[in-house]
């Protein structure tokens, strides 16, 4: 006797060997026994064999009209058997039992099951909208075949370009699209963006690599709204000075600038004039929805993302030649040992005489180490005299504004070509830079502080640097208040301290308090977004390193190991993994490398060992 079961919702035959009352003991065709609630068991049956009644029975369920099948059945409840003896019109065998059985099971859309070898047919509605469903299904996996097919052949489906972005970076596997894209990448032995450059879709690497952070950060582009309105500088009081900026050729966004005037009693006031587009617009306007969205301006070789708008900056930068509002530090110094013996903060307009550019003084660097002056160049005696008083003010803190032993560099695009300039960090006029910069940000911080005012501070501890609305110590600088204020054009966080800063100096109450919403989400969004434009600017640095490898045709490379396998090229911002190093060369080894491959797309470079170069 053989017998058909259900066991883990599949179907088993199986050959009877013992029969008890609750249970029996079957033997399967490949020879496994087992254990069988007599409850499990749908059918008994001499003939045929197990094997063959599940080979025949499977046959024969493949060619029932499952949709006949279902208008056999009424509304109610019932067994497979039943039905087998309505459908055959006659007592059913085994296999015209079982056939049925089988077949009921493999529809569930037509029939649900209620219980072992029980089903119930599907209301016509409900069948109706299943059956729609499958259709659909059935369409969009002719669809998805066709889609990919034409990505296989090179060609970009139209109705894919508005999802490009998607397709490229943040793919919806839930989407057709995407899993036409899957598959064309599976039958090709492509990455998506390889598979997609290959269509022409994609202008350039550059735009590939632009774009995924576009994608992340401006989904809704990068230009600004139209009928932006920005007020008129308030008519301040004009300042006794000539004030002077130094910043790159390229740089837009004039934050701040100096002067420098002999006082009558032998003493020299020090001005640092920070710009004030705080007065152009109030926190909540549509300026600072803009720049509260933005948060900070993005740098990236060859282009720039300002955080305000054009109209906001060419008003209120530093610009030559004009007389700007600004806020203003006046450090009163004396000659001989650069003791400042008072400050004060005002509101007012600075005439700005020069907007120096760092090309243009950079001999000043070599010259004041040399204790040399050089006549010609513009404003050079007052840089020499910040210079010195920069000194002053990094040995009374104890601490090193810029570190000498890094470099910075400096990209420069045109003609889509790249030149990489390396600067050595820690020169005089970097120290001037940074330390009046120190100086007017820890003096505001305290002011601030010491008037109740709430700010967003930048504190240090055991080496962490964070952001905060309590003032605490900056470990790292030696100081004890310490804000970002100097660069409200480029960064939000200096924007807002200005405003707190502004209500302060004209008596009035500050539009943020310390446990303001607004005040400690900024503080949140703003280390996010900096976090994510530092990335960016990180990853098209990279980009355009390999640019220029390619642009060189440079097939050996030198640099020195940074630590393990990971090696620092020279004369450029580039790192890279090179797993042929000998294991535990000391940091510092210098290696000429062998340039294997540049993958613009991934940013990857690959290279292996040259030889080692002894020094």
């Amino acid at each position: 006797m053989n017998v058909l079961y259900e066991e883990s919702s599949a179907f088993k035959v199986g050959t009877i060997l013992s029969d008890g009352s609750g249970a029996i003991q079957v033997e399967a065709p490949h020879g496994k026994r087992s254990k069988v609630k007599a409850s499990a068991v749908l059918l008994r049956f001499e003939r045929p064999g197990s094997t063959e009644l599940q080979q025949q029975a499977e046959q024969i369920a493949g060619d029932i009209d499952v949709d006949f099948l279902w208008q056999c059945c009424g509304e109610q409840e019932f067994g497979f058997l039943d039905l087998a003896r309505e459908y055959c019109g006659r007592e059913p065998n085994a296999v015209e039992a079982a056939a049925i059985l089988f077949r009921l099971q493999s529809a569930p859309i037509y029939f649900s099951r209620k219980g072992k070898g029980r089903f119930r047919a599907a209301p016509p509605e409900t069948l109706k909208a299943a059956l729609a469903g499958q259709e659909r299904r059935r369409q969009q996996q002719l669809q998805i075949a066709s889609w990919s097919d034409e990505l296989v052949g090179g060609d970009f489906p139209r109705n894919f370009l508005p999802l490009l972005g998607m397709l490229l970076y943040r793919p919806d596997r839930n989407r057709p699209e995407t899993k036409a894209l899957e598959h064309a990448c599976e039958q090709t032995g492509l990455s998506r963006v390889r598979l997609i450059a290959r269509t022409g879709v994609l202008p350039s690497s550059h735009d590939y690599n632009l774009n995924r952070f576009l994608f992340d950060c401006f989904p809704r582009g990068t230009e600004f709204p139209e009928g932006i309105e920005v007020e008129d500088p308030p008519d301040l009081e004009l300042a006794d000075v000539s004030a002077f900026s130094l910043d790159d050729a390229t740089t837009t966004e004039i934050d701040d600038a100096f002067s420098v005037t002999r006082l009558p009693d032998g003493r020299w006031r020090v001005g640092i004039h920070i710009a004030a587009p705080g007065l152009g617009f109030a926190p909540g306007s549509p300026v600072d929805q803009i720049a509260r969205a933005r948060m900070s301006t993005v740098y990236v070789p060859g282009r720039k993302i300002t955080m305000l708008p054009p109209r906001a900056i060419e008003r209120y930068t530093l610009a030559e030649n004009y007389a700007c509002p600004s806020i203003s530090l006046y450090l009163d110094v004396r000659g001989d040992d650069f003791t400042v013996e008072n400050e004060h903060t005002r509101i007012e307009r600075v005439r700005i005489a020069a907007n120096l550019r760092h090309q243009q003084v950079e001999s000043l660097d070599a010259a004041f180490l040399a204790d040399d002056l050089p006549g010609e160049i513009p404003f050079a005696g007052e840089l020499h005299f910040l210079w010195r008083l920069a000194l002053a003010f990094e040995a009374r803190r104890g601490k090193p504004s810029t570190s000498q032993e890094r470099s910075e560099y400096n990209f420069y695009v045109e003609n889509d070509r790249v030149t990489i300039v390396e600067r050595k960090r820690g020169t005089p006029l970097d120290k001037l830079v940074a330390e009046m910069m120190i100086r007017a940000n820890n003096s505001w911080g305290r002011l601030l502080d010491d008037n109740g005012v709430a700010a967003i501070y930048r504190v240090q501890g055991n080496g962490k640097v964070r952001m905060t609305t309590a003032a605490a110590p900056h470990q790292g600088l030696g100081i004890n208040h310490y804000i970002w204020a100097s660069s409200p054009l480029r960064r939000y966080v200096d924007l807002l301290n200005q405003w707190q800063l502004l209500a302060l100096l004209k008596h009035e109450s500050p539009p943020f308090t310390r446990s303001a919403d607004s005040l400690l989400a900024a503080v949140h969004d703003f280390e996010t977004s900096y976090a994510l434009y530092a990335e960016c600017q990180s990853r098209m640095e990279r980009y355009w390193c390999l640019r220029w490898l390619l642009q060189n045709e440079l097939k050996v490379a030198a640099g020195q190991v940074a630590r393990e396998n990971l090696v620092k090229l020279d004369s450029l911002p580039l790192e890279c993994r090179v797993p042929s190093l000998p294991a535990d060369l000391p940091p510092g080894t210098r290696v000429e490398l062998d340039v294997v491959e540049i993958d613009l797309f991934e940013c990857e470079l690959k290279c292996v060992l040259r030889q080692l170069v002894q020094t």
